[in-house]
This record gives C-alpha cells, sequence and structure tokens, in this order.
C-alpha cells in the first residue's frame, strides 16, 4: 500500500495502508487515460477478502495449535508463532482499506492513526522474521553441532531487538503524518506530508520500504538458503535430502515471488516521481496498474507462510491433532507425550525445509 502518484479526476483511495496513494506529479501533459476507480473498487475488496479470511484462518489455527503445546515449543515453533501473530495482525487491517476502497474512511482519526501503525509493524516484522527464520535454518544445518546456543540466543532474544523494536520504531511516521481528512466527496486516510517536501517525504518512505521490507531480508533470506542448499547437495542424496533441498528453493522463489515485482514497481515510480526518469503518461498507467495488481501479490505472502512454514510439517500436523482432541475432551498432557517420541534427528532433518522452518 504505497503511494502511486498521478493525476486524477477523482480521490483515489490511498496511503501506505490501504491501497496507492495517488497524489499529483507536475505533468506536462494531462494523462487523461486512467485507470477506473470502478475497478479498484471490485479488485481492492475482493482481494483483500480473500486475504483476510485465508489469513485469519491460517495463521489463527497456527496461533491456537501454538496455544496447546506452550510448554514443549520449541525454538521454531517460536518463530511461527511470531509470524503467524505478526500476519494476523497484518490481515486484521484489510478490512478497512476494503471499505475505504469502495467508498471512503469511515472510522474517524484515531483508528486512521491506529490502523496505519498496525500495518507498518505488521508488515515489516514479518519479513524480518522470515529473515529469522532463514538465520535459524542456516545454523541448524549448516552448523548443527554447536548451534544450539546462538539459535536459542536468536529465538529469545534477538528477535524483540532485531524485529519488533526496528518494526515499532518505523510506525513513527504514521503517528506524525496519518490523517483522516476531507477530499471532496469522501474521507480519505493517508500519510500528508508537508506540501514543499512531499515528493523528497514520499522517495523517503517508498526507499526504506525497499529496502528494509524486501532488500535487507531478502539477501538474508536468499545467502542462508544457498548455503543450505549447497550444504545439503553434498554427500548422498536420500529422499529426506532430496525433499529438503526442494522445499528450500520453493521458499526462497515464494518470497521473491511475491515481493520482487511490487517493490520493482514502486521503485520504479518512485524514480519517476524524481525525475531521475523522464515521465510518460503510458508508463505511468502501466505502473499504476502493474503496482495495483502486484501489490495483492505481495500482500497473499502472508497466506503463504502457514502453508510453507507449518501445514507441510508432519510434527505440526500431529501437534493439531492432539489440540483438536484435547478440544473434544483429550487429556492436554498427550501433547508433550506426542512430542516426545520425535527424535531430535527428524527435527533437524525437517528443519530444512517447510516441515520446521
Amino acid at each position: 500500500m504505497d503511494e502511486i502518484s498521478i493525476t486524477l479526476d477523482y480521490d483515489y483511495n490511498s496511503s501506505e495502508s490501504g491501497s496507492g496513494d495517488f497524489s499529483e506529479y507536475h505533468l506536462e501533459e494531462p494523462c487523461e487515460s486512467v485507470l477506473s476507480r470502478e475497478f479498484q473498487k471490485i479488485f481492492l475488496p475482493t482481494v483483500y477478502g480473500i486475504i483476510f479470511v485465508l489469513g485469519v484462518v491460517g495463521n489463527g489455527l497456527v496461533v491456537v495449535v501454538m496455544g496447546y503445546q506452550k510448554k514443549s515449543r520449541t525454538m521454531t515453533d517460536k518463530y511461527r508463532l511470531h509470524l503467524s501473530v505478526a500476519d494476523l495482525l497484518f490481515v486484521l487491517t484489510l478490512p478497512f482499506w476494503a471499505v475505504d476502497a469502495v467508498s471512503s474512511w469511515y472510522f474517524g482519526g484515531f483508528l486512521c492513526v491506529a490502523v496505519h501503525m498496525i500495518y507498518t509493524v505488521n508488515l515489516y516484522s514479518s519479513v524480518l522474521i522470515l529473515a529469522f527464520i532463514s538465520l535459524d535454518r542456516y545454523l541448524a544445518i549448516v552448523h548443527a553441532t554447536n548451534s544450539q546456543a546462538p539459535r536459542r540466543l536468536l529465538a529469545e532474544r534477538v528477535i524483540y531487538v532485531g524485529v519488533w523494536l526496528p518494526a515499532a520504531l518505523l510506525t513513527v511516521p504514521d503517528l506524525v503524518f496519518a490523517t483522516a481528512q476531507n477530499a471532496g466527496s469522501r474521507t480519505i486516510c493517508e500519510r500528508i506530508f508537508p506540501q514543499a517536501s512531499s515528493d523528497i517525504w514520499k522517495a523517503v518512505f517508498r526507499f526504506q520500504h525497499i529496502f528494509v521490507g524486501f532488500v535487507i531480508p531478502g539477501l538474508i533470506i536468499l545467502t542462508c538458503y544457498c548455503i543450505i542448499i549447497s550444504k545439503l547437495s553434498q554427500g548422498s542424496k536420500g529422499q529426506l535430502k532430496r525433499k529438503a533441498l526442494k522445499t528450500t528453493v520453493i521458499l526462497i522463489l515464494c518470497f521473491f515471488s511475491c515481493w520482487l515485482p511490487y517493490c520493482c514497481g514502486i521503485f520504479v515510480d518512485t524514480l519517476m516521481m524524481l525525475n531521475v526518469i523522464p515521465y510518460k503518461c503510458s508508463l505511468q498507467e502501466s505502473l499504476a496498474t502493474w503496482i495495483l495488481i502486484t501489490e495483492a501479490l505481495a500482500y497473499f505472502h502472508c497466506c503463504l507462510n502457514p502453508i510453507l512454514y507449518a501445514f507441510l510439517g508432519v510434527k505440526f500436523k500431529k501437534s493439531a491433532r492432539n489440540a483438536f482432541n484435547t478440544s473434544h475432551g483429550s487429556s492436554l498432557k498427550m501433547l508433550p507425550k506426542k512430542r516426545v517420541g520425535l527424535s531430535s534427528v527428524s527435527t533437524e532433518s525437517e528443519s530444512s525445509s517447510f516441515h520446521s522452518s
């Protein structure tokens, strides 16, 4: 939900927290053919609705299952819980933006700021947690013999300083600039920057989004998983190792497939906004459409996370069955007993794939 700039005859739903903030370029010629507001009224609520339902069900199930495992969580379980909480809070902001896309912002100034802040903290924390998961997998597989202490330090201490603290600090601009204001026939909720330096502020926050929300975690993920692939490729290639290689590649492809198209779009649009790339109406129209669609693709990653990092795991399936059996009258003591039966060898073997990540 980044800011896309284009000359409009009407007000677009906007901000870093809903769909794009469309403000005016200083154009040499008017750009008459623009994205249809009616298309956004249909496309955005539909996509946000699907993401909301899938995200709440998937991440909610992970949180519930992890709740039943409170006494017997592994370090990887803790990452799953952090990730699902971040994704769950993220998708809970989408209904607000769906309503805003259809009609107007009806929720007042306080909720405008609050929803922006919730959106931002969980957008950044989600991708940073994925980077921490890749670091954990790297330590567990490449340095398996002496990795317990640093893995525990990452999962129990560093994650708060490396994920939640920076994500919370990055909400300060929302607290300062997010505002609900009247714009003709509707109310909009967006970041309102000082008029004299509006383009500079927008560029700064876009580059922040690209580097903190994609480039830095992306490099960590790519580096760690490439080393893991190299490690797993050595020696004998059993069925478990081939499966681990396959799922590791899928993890990389899913992250970059979801986020790369969107970040490329807002990067090019920002360069045009700063006049680094000459303005062309046809290019601006294409970018507006591209960003609108790829933004939705990027947000689908929060629906994929429960599948990639939990549902496909053998241990998670057993824990889920035990949790729901417990809710129907089974003893809670069955949960730790079931988990004790899993050997440490199988736990680490699965850790390179979805199963333990």
